[in-house]
């Protein structure tokens, strides 16, 4: 039984430098983790005070994808690892080139695999969540009939509807192929991205913590006989470098915090919630904005008060508690960011579709 479990550990492959396949599972999950987590503190922030912290809401990608970029930027130069990484002791090495194995993590990844690795590390999945915004938008206009498709080209939105879903599965059946690979031995990478970076996961080594540990000093030390320009570039990489030293410990000491956040609002957990935060309905605003005097409040209440018809697709807006037309609400809230009857500040995300017991 020894003899033919042996096979489970050992294969082809050298595996005494391979992390196990949790350890690279929990370090791409605990990235999947700082997303949600900050844009849920900026989103409370963003509704506690929508004049001061509304931008952070509405610029919150791209926020986020730049300073991830600094973040990944700083720890592939100095540790030749993404954050995440690095946090289990894990680096970079090219698959390929001169010294691949004797290279020190503290020298960081060759220039290509550098800017492959954080083009695939911040970029990629930048343009993943835009991709992802972008389609539940259309599906959002499609289902409610906001824009017909009128003109030719305007009919590639369906097709691409349709092919999105298959690519995502063929993407994570391609990935999830990769990572049993990874686990019997048969290949280096658990991730198709590695691959395409030329890159492979490694642990680290003691020469590499002592060289880590070193690499302050020895950069200190250099900087005596330099001229200006060196001097002046130095400089600009202390402070960046600084400055990504700052957020990855305060994301070091927040990891917990941010675990804590994903139990807490995990789906075992909603009814717990729920208990804790369930209060009655507050009543409408009675009051009207000075702006919005010209609104009447039509005097039948299966009428909208945008266009004074009978509501379809009936959508009640959060900030006011006004019921519309969803084809009325959306327009307007689109094209004003407030409420027509109350003024208050308003976004797409707090229109609520109602739904009635009868269908």
């Amino acid at each position: 039984m020894a003899e033919r479990g042996a096979h489970l550990t050992t294969s082809s492959l050298e595996v005494d430098d391979r992390p196990s396949i949790f350890e690279v599972i929990a370090q791409e999950s605990l990235m999947g983790t700082v997303r949600p987590a900050l844009q849920h503190v900026v989103k409370v922030l963003a509704d506690s005070s929508p004049a001061r912290y509304g931008w952070l809401w509405r610029w919150f990608d791209e926020i986020y994808v730049a300073l991830d970029l600094l973040l990944q930027h700083h720890y592939l130069s100095q540790t030749s690892a993404s954050f995440s990484e690095n946090f289990y002791g894990l680096k970079r090495v090219a698959l390929w080139g001169q010294g691949v194995g004797s290279r020190l993590a503290c020298r960081g990844l060759p220039r290509r695999h550098h800017w492959r690795s954080l083009l695939l590390l911040a970029l990629l999945p930048y343009c993943r969540v835009k991709l992802e915004k972008f389609l539940a938008r259309l599906r959002e206009e499609e289902d409610f009939s906001i824009h017909l498709p009128r003109a030719p080209w305007k009919k590639l939105y369906k097709a691409f509807l349709a092919a999105y879903p298959f690519t995502s599965m063929v993407w994570e059946g391609w990935v999830f192929s990769q990572q049993l690979l990874y686990v019997f031995g048969r290949t280096w990478h658990h991730s198709p991205l590695l691959r395409l970076a030329g890159v492979r996961l490694v642990n680290l080594t003691a020469e590499d913590i002592r060289a880590m540990d070193l690499q302050p000093l020895l950069t200190a030390g250099s900087g005596t006989n330099q001229s200006a320009r060196d001097k002046l570039r130095l400089f600009l990489s202390r402070a960046v470098g600084g400055v990504a030293f700052s957020l990855s410990t305060g994301l070091s000491v927040g990891v917990f915090f941010l675990q804590f956040l994903e139990w807490w609002y995990s789906s075992e957990n909603q009814d717990t919630i729920k208990t804790l935060t369930s209060l009655p309905t507050p009543p409408p605003p009675v009051h009207l904005d000075e702006q919005t005097d010209q609104l009447t409040l039509p005097k039948h209440q299966s009428l909208c008060p945008l266009c004074h018809k009978t509501r379809a697709n009936d959508t009640a807006l959060a900030t006011s508690g006004y019921v519309f037309c969803y084809r009325c609400a959306y327009t307007c809230v689109k094209r004003q960011q407030r409420c027509p009857l109350t003024g208050y500040p308003t976004e797409l995300q707090h229109l609520i579709k109602l739904y009635s017991p009868d269908g």
